[in-house]
This record gives C-alpha cells, sequence and structure tokens, in this order.
C-alpha cells in the first residue's frame, strides 16, 4: 500500500511537470550554488556524491518548530526522539547509529567524545538558519571522524538586514514559547542576536522541560578582510520518563549544556582560497536516576574541544586541487568516565579531475586522522605512526546532458569508541577499554536530474561493516558489557522528488517526496542477549506539500510513514496554516493529527495529537 501511494505521489507530479511547462520560466531554481563542504568548491549540479539541501524557504514553511522535527522530513535520515521538542534525539544515518553521524556548523565539527547522545544538544533556532546541507553515505573522506554514515551541515543565516522580531506560542501540554531576533547591519559591520524560551509542563509524567537557546552572529573587518563570528549556548533541563534505564524508569532527569564560538574567514587572491577557522565547543551532562534523590544515582560529564582548521583549494591545469588540516585538543571532565584527554589532527587531499569537455568528473581523495590516545592494534605502544588512520575513497560522474548526471563513489571510514564505550560504569552497564575501531566500507551509484523547476535523484548504496560496537550478556543477572560483536552489512536504495508549479490563479506549489528501503544482514554473534538489536526505518515515505492561496495565505502538509526492523509500523501527519497580515504573521500548528501512538526509540510513547498557536511581529 505503501508503495502503491508512493508511485502515485510520484506520477502525479511527474504529469503535473509536464503540464505546466508553459509557467517554467516564472520558477527559478539556484542551480550554481556551491556546496558549503571544507572540500573543493563545487557547485551542487557537480558533485557526484548524495549532498541534499533544504532551503531557508523550506525551512520557513516547515511544520517542524525545530532541527529535529525538520530533519525528520528527509528520507534516509531516522531521528528518534524522546519526548516532545527534540528534548533528546539521536541522530542516524542509512541504518547507522547516533555514534556514526556527524553535526557541523558553518563547517565546525561538533560532536561530542563522550557520546553521541549529544550530538543534536547543539542544534540551533530555526529563524537562524540559511539552510542545511545533508551528505549521506561515507563522508570520511571529507570530515574524518564520525562521518561513519554521513554528516549534516548547519549553515546560519548570511543577509543579515535591519529588523526586529517578536515570536509568541502557546498550546498542548502548556507549551510555551518565546522569542526575540534583533538584525542590525552597520556601515563596516552587522550583527544577528536570537533567544529563544520554551517550556512545557509535558505530555504525561516527569516529560516537562525548559530550553534556553541564545545565539549571535556578527560579520566585520579587520584590514579589509571579512571576518564571521558565531556563538551559541543551549540549555535544556528536561524530565526523561523511561528515556535511558528501561521504560520502567519513570524518574530520570537530566540538565544539557552546549556551547560554540567560532570565528572564520575566507581569503581569496587569483586561483588560490583560503579558509581558516578557529573554535571552542563546550557540553555538559547532568543526569539523575532518580529527580528527587540526586544521592541514588548522578552522573556529570564536561567536555571541552577547541580547534583550528585551514582548508585550500586552487585550479590546476588537471582541475582543483583541495587540501587542509584541522587540529584539535578535546579533553573530558567525569565523575563516571574520569579525566581524559586527546589530541586530534585530521588532514585531507583530493584532486577534482575533468574530462572530456567537463562531462566527465573523478575526485580521488585521501583523509588521515590522527588520535593522541587511540593506536591502530590493540596493547601496542602508543606512537605517531601507529595512531594514523586512513580513510580513501573517491567520486566519478558521467554527465549525459545538462540536466542528466550519473554518478559513482566508494570510501572506506573508521569510528573509534566513544569515551563512554571505552570507560562507562553502572550497576547495570560495563565499558571496555580494549575495544576496537568500527570500520566499514561504502559503495554508492546513482543518478540525479535537475531542470529548472523539477529534481529527481536515486541511489543505491552498499555498506560493509565490522567490529561494530554493541552491548552484551549471555545471562539476564550479568552487566550490559561493550564488545565488537557486529557484522553487518546494509544494503539499501533512495529516491527523492522535488517540483514547483502554479496550480491555476494559485501562487507557486512545492511537492517533496522521499522513499529510503533499509536491509541490514547481521552476522550471528556468540551472546545471548544484545542492548541495542538494530530497528532500523526499513521503509520510509516522506512527503511535503506547501501550498500558496496569495501572498498572505499559506500552508504545509508533510507526512511521514515509518516500517522499523521489528515490524512497527507507523504514520505520521503534521499540518501548518499561516495568515500574514501587515507585520503580524498567525500560524496554527497541528502535529500528529491522526492521533497514532507510537515510539521512535526506547519504548518511550510519543505525544498523541497537540497543536500550536503562534503569533510572529516584525518590523524592518
Amino acid at each position: 500500500m505503501k508503495k502503491t501511494l508512493l508511485l502515485i505521489l510520484i506520477f502525479q507530479a511527474i504529469t503535473t511537470h509536464i503540464n505546466a511547462q508553459e509557467n517554467k520560466s516564472e520558477i527559478e531554481l539556484d542551480q550554481v550554488e556551491l556546496i558549503s563542504s571544507p572540500r573543493i568548491e563545487i557547485k551542487n549540479t557537480d558533485n557526484s556524491i548524495s549532498i541534499l539541501t533544504i532551503s531557508r524557504e523550506e525551512i520557513q514553511k516547515s511544520t517542524a518548530t525545530n532541527v529535529s522535527e525538520l530533519l525528520q522530513q528527509v528520507a534516509g535520515l531516522d531521528i528518534r526522539r524522546r519526548g516532545a521538542e527534540g528534548m533528546q534525539a539521536d541522530l542516524y544515518i542509512r541504518g547507522g547509529s547516533f555514534d556514526q553521524t556527524l553535526l557541523l556548523i558553518d563547517g565546525i565539527k561538533v560532536e561530542d567524545p563522550q557520546t553521541g547522545h549529544h550530538t543534536m544538544n547543539m542544534t540551533l533556532p530555526l529563524e537562524v538558519i540559511e539552510k542545511i546541507e545533508i551528505t549521506k553515505g561515507s563522508a570520511g573522506r571529507i570530515y574524518g571522524q564520525n562521518a561513519f554514515t554521513g554528516a549534516i551541515n548547519i549553515i546560519t543565516k548570511k543577509d543579515i538586514e535591519n529588523n526586529i522580531s517578536l515570536n509568541l506560542t502557546g498550546g498542548s501540554f502548556n507549551q510555551k514559547r518565546g522569542s526575540l531576533a534583533v538584525e542590525r547591519k552597520l556601515e563596516n559591520s552587522d550583527i544577528l542576536f536570537n533567544y529563544n524560551r520554551k517550556e512545557s509542563e509535558g505530555y504525561r509524567y516527569n516529560t516537562d522541560f525548559k530550553n534556553d537557546e541564545f545565539f549571535v552572529k556578527s560579520n566585520f573587518k579587520i584590514k579589509d578582510q571579512n571576518i564571521s563570528a558565531i556563538g551559541a549556548f543551549n540549555e535544556r533541563k528536561f524530565g526523561a520518563n523511561g528515556f535511558y534505564a528501561s521504560p520502567a524508569a519513570i524518574d530520570q532527569y537530566e540538565e544539557t549544556q552546549a556551547s560554540l564560538i567560532g570565528f572564520s574567514t575566507t581569503y581569496k587572491k587569483n586561483d588560490l582560497i583560503l579558509k581558516p577557522k578557529l573554535y571552542w565547543k563546550r557540553n555538559q551532562d547532568m543526569y539523575l536516576y532518580l529527580r528527587q534523590d540526586p544521592s541514588v544515582y548522578r552522573n556529570l560529564h564536561i567536555s571541552n574541544k577547541v580547534g583550528a582548521e585551514l582548508n585550500a583549494s586552487t585550479s590546476n591545469s588537471l582541475g582543483n586541487l583541495g587540501l587542509g588540516f584541522d587540529l584539535s585538543r578535546v579533553s573530558l571532565k567525569s565523575n563516571n568516565l574520569g579525566e581524559r584527554k586527546r589530541t586530534m589532527l585530521n588532514m585531507f587531499v583530493e584532486q577534482q579531475v575533468m574530462l572530456n569537455n567537463d562531462k566527465i568528473d573523478f575526485t580521488p581523495g585521501l583523509a588521515i586522522t590522527y588520535f593522541s590516545d587511540v593506536s591502530t592494534k590493540l596493547n601496542y605502544q602508543n606512537n605517531f605512526f601507529n595512531n594514523l588512520f586512513f580513510y580513501p575513497g573517491m567520486d566519478l560522474g558521467y554527465r549525459l546532458n545538462n540536466n542528466l548526471k550519473l554518478y559513482t563513489n566508494i570510501g572506506f571510514t573508521y569510528r573509534i569508541p566513544t569515551y563512554t564505550d571505552l570507560f562507562y560504569s553502572s550497576p547495570i552497564t560495563l565499558g571496555n577499554e580494549n575495544l576496537k575501531l568500527e570500520k566499514a566500507l561504502t559503495k554508492e551509484i546513482g543518478l540525479k536530474y535537475l531542470k529548472d523547476d523539477f529534481n529527481f535523484n536515486f541511489a543505491l548504496y552498499q555498506r560493509d561493516a565490522s567490529d561494530i560496537i554493541d552491548y552484551v550478556r549471555n545471562n539476564e543477572a550479568e552487566p550490559w558489557q561493550a564488545s565488537n560483536i557486529r557484522e553487518i552489512n546494509t544494503s539499501g536504495f533512495e529516491l527523492n522528488l522535488g517540483y514547483k508549479f502554479y496550480l491555476g490563479s494559485f501562487r507557486m506549489q512545492t511537492i517533496n517526496i522521499g522513499y529510503s528501503n533499509i536491509d541490514d544482514e547481521l552476522l550471528e554473534t556468540n551472546f545471548a542477549f544484545s542492548r541495542y538489536a538494530l530497528n532500523s526505518l526499513k521503509n520510509q515515505i516522506t512527503a511535503t506539500y506547501m501550498f500558496e492561496v496569495n501572498e498572505n495565505i499559506s500552508s504545509t502538509l508533510a507526512y511521514k510513514n515509518a516500517e522499523r526492523s521489528d515490524e512497527e509500523k507507523y504514520t505520521v501527519i503534521d499540518f501548518r496554516a499561516s495568515y500574514k497580515l501587515d507585520k503580524f504573521t498567525l500560524s496554527i500548528i497541528l502535529n500528529n493529527i491522526l492521533d497514532t501512538e507510537y515510539s521512535e526509540t526506547n519504548l518511550v510513547p510519543m505525544p498523541g495529537f497537540n497543536s500550536l498557536v503562534e503569533l510572529n511581529y516584525s518590523i524592518n
């Protein structure tokens, strides 16, 4: 039924595209946008990897109120939320784990050495985001560690104007939200300040939350050199009913803080482009097993990462050459994991070769990563050469015509164990200092079509992973023990379709449809129980329809259908309608309008039908 519905939607979009060609001159898509990776600057139509961009227009019209909800509307991404408003959420790409994905903000890697559970702590308010770039598949050659199955790069707002915006929201579960955004453009600089406050009594016992978000960005000049500076702080306090230990642990509580400061610039001279960055990222996590009695069990972890990055690219007789490095120092202080320190160095080089009048592009590359405390061999004395890890890969593309491109890529990647994997200790869980690295080889072949108002992407991929870390035991009386037990062969395919068109006398309409299929083949283990059994989105359909009646009235419908490996199936539909009058915009957001009963992880039930009313006032 789901596949039939998908085929109907695709057929309808294609036939509408054919019937509406007379209006195509009125719709323009940016086909020369550059992908904001640290690598060679490549047009979004010329890359030979799986990259999808969520534009600012799509963000503004989305039914989502936070990044977690927004990413759930992309096929191939699995955002497993615990509770409302994405207070705690884990990011999975193409069936990988939350430890195998990387989050970046303006190209700055904000992974946490303690655990991938903290990846989504550092997300930003939607109001300050220009676009989001999603790289699926092995991105180790591009970004190094943690980009095992892909990476998400959040690009902050670029054009800052003179504007003040105030937003007030209220709704189900006594949700209250307020935000203030101030933009100021000066003669030689500009500044953006945004503050968000969200709170709720919770949709069930011990799911209340309070969330404060601060963001500031400034662009200024030093001796005619443009400098960009960003600062972000996100604090979350929330009841965690059944979030972690087990569904029966209803009195858990957590507080997290995520901070980021970054400086960047771009220097251009002739064909040489230099992109230096300086950054500091901090994460703090405090967890209580019993909210009303902290003395029973309490964890406090504080991690810091300070780094410098320099990337360079230049054209040559073959095409474009890119190279760079990222040097960082990581530290962790924890009452459970102890005090840990690590120096990391990531270096990359790649050469894009253009052949046959630019119809063929070939890009081999290599990333090399050094970890001061991780060796390629167990029980082997650490030294510089034994602590190097190599991420080779290559992309190959063939342009069939101006609009249609066939591509393939292959890449090898690692993931080193997190400090939680290595050292965590509790009455029911034990880390393992002798863990090996996770390894994977990913292969992909795909087809891209882009013409005016219509785009279509298809990708077929396979990932062969070994030494995957899981927590296992042989009887229920034993604690869970971290072990390298898994060999997982993952194969799948994805398709994405986007179309912009006019419907009669109405304004522009936008439809996006995505489908993802994942098949995991697991090698049998010698353990009786596995804590993190795979529960990938075996089949996933996403669809959004953005409808503009006129310049003042618009609406968006978001459809998500999921079938997990454990055969759980659910459908969720969200809706937003907005009316603009002068400087005011009134929006109504309806979430889970089918009142579906479902969970995304750890048997934590998600909220049923709920609603929000949002009033925004903006003045230039």
